[in-house]
């Protein structure tokens, strides 16, 4: 007769290895939780970071508790939502098919906006890493939504290929950054790669703001910190690449810097990218269209996009 079998016992360091590892997980979903409660993180960043890292502390989150974490949904609007978007309850956020994340990000974007509504904030920073997109995603921004506002930054550097003086940047000589700065016509600037200047004019944003229109400044991290300072109520949205790698092709794909200065600047993403923490809401440029909207979405601008 053969002896039974018992299943061995993981030696006392595993098991309590495994329960700090457990805690820990539950802490992070917890602050998680309390983060999207207090609206200092978005639902729609959440979502993001799930997509992006499934097996991430976001992805393991149920869609249930993502729900029941945004103020004013208690159990009964829970399940209805769960209901109209075809999601079971056991759902983790990294599990969604395409379709149902899609779904989920338009109710998600929905409810997020209509409490913006009712917020004041009306000055919102859009910065990220070189080559992430941020000049792609707001010239979208500005062709397919009309009804948003996009500042025009002034910069030293020159025009890269077509690039229009006053629509893309104001271009301008040294000399006269200068005298914007001494006159106190900027908001911000700063000295970018530790090459050219770029500043934001300060009368179209204080002009556009005091008619109630909502204005998206198009910056860079030091840029965003200053306006930070200077107006504490603005909403700052960090634009991240999917992957490192998708960063270092989209910045040597477009060919305009020397192997030396594109170099340079990927060591200067690797330290912009630890400053995410720093912004009120992140959002992910996967594709062009989806990025513009949540930023839309998160400036609570109420409007279908422009048809082309």
């Amino acid at each position: 007769m053969a002896e039974a079998t018992s299943r061995p016992t993981p030696p006392e360091v595993d098991r309590v290895a495994a329960s700090r590892a457990a805690i820990a997980a539950r802490r992070a979903r917890a602050a998680i939780k309390a983060a999207v409660t207090a609206w200092e993180r978005s639902a729609l960043s959440v979502l993001d970071a799930a997509t992006a890292e499934p097996a991430g502390v976001e992805g393991r989150l149920r869609v249930t508790e993502l729900l029941l974490s945004m103020p004013a949904i208690g159990t009964t609007k829970m399940r209805d939502a769960l209901e109209i978007l075809g999601i079971s309850p056991a759902k983790r956020l990294g599990g969604l098919g395409k379709h149902q994340r899609r779904r989920l990000r338009d109710y998600l974007a929905e409810r997020e906006a209509a409490h913006h509504g009712r917020r004041k904030t009306r000055l919102v920073v859009l910065a990220g890493p070189t080559a992430v997109g941020k000049g792609t995603v707001s010239t979208y921004i500005r062709e397919h939504y009309p009804d948003v506002l996009l500042s025009v930054s002034a910069t030293t550097r020159a025009p890269r290929p077509g690039e229009v003086d006053g629509v893309n940047y104001y271009f301008v000589s040294d000399e006269e950054f200068d005298r914007m700065i001494a006159e106190g016509q900027l908001l911000e600037w700063a000295t970018v790669h530790n090459a050219h200047r770029y500043g934001t004019p300060r009368r179209p944003i204080e002009e556009a703001l005091s008619h109630g229109r909502s204005v998206l400044l198009e910056i860079d991290l030091q840029g965003a910190r200053s306006v930070r300072e200077a107006m504490p109520e603005a909403r700052l949205i960090f634009l991240l690449p999917p992957t490192w790698d998708e960063l270092v092709r989209r910045l040597i794909g477009r060919g305009t810097e020397d192997s030396a200065e594109q170099q340079r600047r990927l060591a200067t993403a690797k330290v912009e990218l630890a400053a995410q923490d720093e912004f009120d809401y992140r959002v992910i440029n996967s594709n062009v269209a989806d990025a513009a909207r949540e930023v839309v979405d998160l400036m609570q601008i109420r409007t279908a996009p422009k048809r082309p």
